[in-house]
C-alpha cells in the first residue's frame, strides 16, 4: 500500500505547483492514498472554501489543517461539519456540554480493498491555542479504535517543537505506520524507522515560493525582524520560483509497517 503526502502547501504558489504536478506524480508512483496540509493554502493563512472544493476535485483523500483552521471558521464551516468533506481539523481541542467543536477530526478511508485511519493532531507548545494533551488524546483514540482491524495508521502532528515529536514516536511506536509532523515548513534529515517499526520525520517541508521566508514575502516581514514589532501583515510571496515537497511511503498492510519511504523535492518555476 502506497501513500503520497504533500505538507504545508503555501498561498497561491503552493497551490499552483500542487496543482501542477499532482497528476504527473499520481502517474509515476501510483498511490493508493493522497494526502495534503492546506493550513496555508489561501493567501499563506488559513484555507478558504473555494481553495478547499478546488482541493477536493483532485485525486486527494484527506486534507489536514492545523493551527489556522478557525481563523476563516465561518467560511469553511460547512466543511467543517460534513461526513463527506475531505477537511479534518486537529482531534485535541478542548469542548465542552456548551461549546462542541465541529466534529469531522479523523477519517477512515476505505478503497481498493484496504482500509486506514487517519488522525490529526496539535501541539500544546508555543501554539496560539491551548489544547488538550496530544499524547492523552491520541491513546484514547487508539483504544477507542482498537477492535476495528486498519491496512494502516497515519498521524499528522502539528507543532512547534521536537520534543514533542521524538516523545510521541516512541510512546507510539509500533501502533502507527507513519508519524509525520507539519508546521515548520522546513524539512529535516531526521527520518527514520523507530525500534519497533514506525516511521517518523520531523518536518516535510512545503510546497510554495523557494525564495521566500518559509512561503512569505520577506518585503512582508524585514519591518518584523528589525523592529520585533509584530502587527505589521505578513504577504505571500508571489515569486514564480517554486519547491515542491513530499513524501512516498510503503505501508505492508498485513503487519502496519513502512518498509520504504522516499523523498520527493522538485524545484521548478511556474
Amino acid at each position: 500500500m502506497r501513500a503520497l503526502i504533500f505538507w504545508d502547501i503555501y498561498g497561491r504558489i503552493g497551490r499552483e505547483a500542487f496543482l501542477k504536478n499532482l497528476s504527473l506524480l499520481r502517474e509515476k508512483y501510483s498511490p493508493d492514498f493522497i494526502f495534503v496540509n492546506a493550513d496555508n493554502i489561501s493567501s499563506g493563512r488559513w484555507p478558504i472554501k473555494k481553495h478547499i472544493w478546488e482541493f477536493e476535485n483532485t485525486w486527494i483523500d484527506v486534507i489536514f489543517t492545523g493551527d489556522h483552521i478557525f481563523d476563516n471558521e465561518e467560511d469553511i464551516k460547512a466543511n467543517l461539519n460534513s461526513s463527506y468533506s475531505l477537511l479534518i481539523r486537529p482531534a485535541n481541542f478542548y469542548e465542552s456540554a456548551q461549546y462542541k467543536m465541529p466534529w469531522v477530526w479523523y477519517k477512515i478511508i476505505e478503497k481498493k480493498e484496504k482500509k486506514i485511519l487517519v488522525i490529526h493532531l496539535l501541539g500544546q507548545v508555543f501554539m496560539k491555542y491551548e489544547v488538550y494533551n496530544p499524547f492523552l488524546k491520541l491513546e484514547e483514540i487508539l483504544t477507542e479504535f482498537s477492535q476495528e482491524k486498519f491496512d494502516a495508521v497515519f498521524v499528522d502532528f502539528h507543532r512547534e517543537t521536537s520534543a514533542e515529536i521524538y516523545g510521541m514516536g516512541f510512546m507510539f511506536d509500533g501502533r502507527l505506520s507513519l508519524l509525520y509532523w507539519t508546521h515548520t515548513h522546513i524539512q529535516t534529515n531526521d527520518e527514520q524507522i523507530l525500534p519497533l517499526w514506525t516511521w517518523m520525520i520531523t518536518d516535510v517541508w512545503m510546497t510554495g515560493p523557494r525564495f521566500s521566508v518559509i512561503g512569505a514575502d520577506y518585503k512582508s516581514v524585514e519591518k518584523r525582524f528589525q523592529t520585533g514589532i509584530i502587527k505589521w501583515r505578513i504577504e505571500q510571496s508571489l515569486d514564480k520560483n517554486y519547491i515542491l515537497n513530499a513524501l512516498i511511503a510503503d505501508i505492508d498492510e498485513k503487519t502496519w509497517k513502512c518498509i520504504f519511504i522516499d523523498k520527493i523535492s522538485i524545484k521548478d518555476k511556474l
